[in-house]
């Protein structure tokens, strides 16, 4: 059974399904709808078009597994593959809704990979952006009326120790709400076809296809917030506020693209790299007239060179910025020293807590900003032994080289804090670099550094995908690959009555 008619209330055709689909079903309203109406648009358009329904059991409730296989049934008589992935281990006894967030993402991630698709489907729609950007809001206004005036919320880590839906600080510029897509550890994309669609539009569809959902009891429960603000929303004033917030998160996202995008043209025409992990800014960059893209850009880099997930705190950056204009100095934010001299703006990872000693494993994030790769699976057993830990000061000095005007003592303080392969004892050199120096042991070629973009390594929403591309070019990291929109805007579809 199929539809013969698809209801205006979603617009796949900008989507690039040419490597497939996954479409993550809890068996809710709006995830079902997802299904349906995209099962309906690809057999119309595209019926060869591999599509994967997968449904995340997080094994918080009994009758979890049981929804599951409704999920299931409900593919199997409409011709769609489907797959349970259940979250196992132990869950966090605090920020669960965040938790079982990542886990969902994390495991759909790993289905996508399996099956050999790219683009996964989420059944979003405007009621949750209006929470989203309700939630952000109120914790907004908590930090500025409850805080001293002296003691900002860092960008180190969100206010409340969550993460957002995009894995990006709650703050100012999170009043944009949840992308149209966002790049999930810079591999797979999360497309959220349904933003601009209300819920109660994607269960009258239900009711005329008579097709039942699932009410999830944790959708209703008041000790979580998501559900406080859905309640709420559900009073008789809940309509505009819903439209006010829509309109809230389309205006900031278009402020937050634009703005992303004069940081980016400062960071390709200001910023360079001279050598492993140090980053140089023309000494115009502290003059630059665009004050609010030149603190943003400042923002990024501090968070890409020291790793951090984080976008370092707003006002402490502004403070650092107008420092600059002053002339020299010396400072650390966001695990990055700031070295300012005639000579250019300097910005490398600080040798403070940086990580220990590690065995190579696969496709490791090493200290927010390298990815270890092993190129050769079948070899891990001969490479088991190795550790990846900091190259450190004393085999620094011996490696570094300066040039281009650079000063040799920010060259060796940035090597010594890349990462470096040992076994027993002994350095065999930096990954990828091919034979180390005389008196070290054989590099192995299969292990491989990658330059990761720290801020957006996780969760790149694409509102960021110009500043992240920026930085990934003067990294040398691996490009964002091609955006799922055949023309992407950041600007959020109309909501639907």
């Amino acid at each position: 059974m199929t539809l013969d008619t698809e209801p205006d209330l979603s617009d796949f055709s900008r989507i690039d399904f040419s490597n497939g689909a996954v479409a993550a079903v809890s068996g809710g309203s709006d995830s079902t709808a997802l299904l349906l109406l995209l099962k309906a648009h690809l057999d119309r358009n595209a019926p060869a078009t591999k599509l994967l329904a997968v449904t995340i059991d997080h094994r918080l409730r009994p009758q979890a597994a049981a929804e599951a296989q409704a999920v299931a049934r409900l593919c199997a008589a409409r011709g769609i593959a489907h797959r349970v992935l259940a979250w196992s281990g132990r869950k966090p006894s605090t920020g669960l809704p965040a938790a079982a967030r990542e886990a969902r993402y994390r495991l759909l991630a790993e289905a996508a990979e399996a099956a050999g698709i790219g683009l996964i489907l989420t059944g979003h729609t405007a009621d949750d952006q209006a929470e989203t950007v309700l939630m952000r809001q109120a914790r907004d206004e908590w930090a500025r009326d409850e805080r001293p005036t002296d003691e900002r919320p860092s960008d180190e880590r969100p206010s409340d120790g969550r993460q957002s839906d995009d894995g990006g600080r709650e703050e100012g510029r999170g009043l944009a709400g949840m992308a149209p897509a966002t790049l999930y550890d810079w591999r797979h994309w999360i497309v959220r076809p349904l933003l601009g669609v209300r819920r109660e539009a994607l269960r009258e569809f239900l009711r005329r296809e008579q097709v039942a959902w699932i009410e999830d009891p944790t959708n209703a429960d008041t000790a979580f917030e998501r559900p406080r603000v859905r309640a709420a929303l559900a009073e008789g004033d809940g309509a505009p506020r819903v439209a006010e917030a829509i309109e809230l998160a389309r205006k900031v996202a278009a402020e937050r693209e634009q703005l992303g995008r004069r940081a980016a043209m400062l960071i390709r025409s200001l910023a360079s790299r001279p050598a492993a992990g140090l980053v140089r800014l023309d000494r115009d960059f502290a003059t630059e007239s665009d004050s609010g893209a030149a603190i943003y850009a400042l923002r990024i880099l501090l968070a890409a060179t020291g790793g951090t997930a984080f976008l370092p705190d707003q006002a402490r950056s502004e403070a650092l910025f107008g420092r600059l204009r002053t002339g020299a100095l010396c400072a650390t934010l966001s695990r990055t020293v700031i070295d300012a001299r005639r000579t250019g703006i300097f910005l490398h990872r600080e040798l403070r807590d940086l990580p220990p000693a590690v065995e190579v494993s696969d496709n490791a994030l090493w200290d927010g900003r390298r990815r270890i790769t092993l190129g050769d699976s079948s070899g891990a057993l001969l490479i088991a032994p190795l550790l990846v830990a900091p190259l450190g000061a004393a085999l620094a000095a011996k490696r570094a080289i300066a040039g281009h005007g650079t000063p040799a003592s920010l060259v060796r303080a940035a090597l010594a804090a890349e990462p470096a392969l040992w076994r027993d004892g002994e350095c065999l050199g930096l990954p990828g670099e091919g034979p180390g120096l005389p008196g070290e042991g054989p590099m192995p070629a299969a292990v491989a550094a990658y330059p990761a973009v720290a801020p957006f390594a996780r969760f790149l929403p694409s509102f960021d995908l110009a500043p992240a591309d920026a930085v990934a070019a003067l990294l040398g990291a691996a490009p964002v690959p091609a955006s799922p929109f055949g023309g992407h805007s950041a600007g959020l579809p109309r909501a639907k009555a």
